[in-house]
């Protein structure tokens, strides 16, 4: 039976979709082509005629899950004054739920440690998706100095991040909570400090 182009084009989208969870919480090597294609229901057979290789599918996967994060993160800036943008973004982020959930969580905490091993295509997905995400926290850090907010903006995300990845990587719940925690109180006085 011929499939049409409408469902190729939603199967492959549904291995994409897949693909960013498993990945997210197996790692590029934990999952293979054909267990990742089983999990979106469809033959393994199938799978080159959406990409041309594995690394293909991480890149595209990537880039989904990035849109994602990048989608929530503006969406909560949005709906929070400007004042509390930041303080929303990093107590979402900085969360025992987001912690306890790689798999529908930010693809940095989850493949970060193992995109430089990676390809050359999801390598530039992981620069293009730190970009955007800079974007909106430049937007919510106070200051007046684009320079300045630059920089707490790159601080801060390299602290959210850090922190999930520590925060996973243990195996004592309360020693977890306080990493959340200290990184939650170091990075929120810069939202109440004097503008720059």
């Amino acid at each position: 039976m011929r499939v049409t182009r409408e469902q190729a084009e939603r199967n492959r989208e549904r291995i994409v979709d897949t693909a960013s969870t498993l990945f997210r919480e197996h790692g590029f090597d934990g999952i293979g082509v054909a267990d990742l294609m089983k999990a979106a229901g469809l033959t393994h057979g199938g799978f080159y005629g959406h990409f041309e290789s594995k690394d293909d599918l991480a890149a595209q996967s990537c880039a989904h899950a990035f849109a994602g994060s990048i989608e929530r993160w503006r969406h909560v800036a949005a709906r929070t004054p400007q004042a509390d943008a930041l303080r929303a973004l990093v107590e979402r982020y900085l969360d025992a739920r987001h912690r306890d959930a790689p798999a529908k969580g930010c693809v940095l905490a989850a493949l970060a440690a193992e995109a430089p091993r990676q390809g050359a295509g999801v390598r530039r997905v992981f620069a293009d998706g730190v970009r955007a995400l800079l974007g909106v926290l430049e937007k919510a850090v106070p200051g007046r100095i684009r320079a300045t907010r630059r920089r707490r903006a790159l601080a801060t995300l390299s602290g959210m991040v850090g922190a999930i990845v520590l925060a996973r990587a243990v195996d004592d719940a309360a020693l977890a909570d306080e990493i959340l925690e200290a990184t939650r109180e170091s990075l929120l006085p810069a939202t109440r400090s004097p503008a720059a």
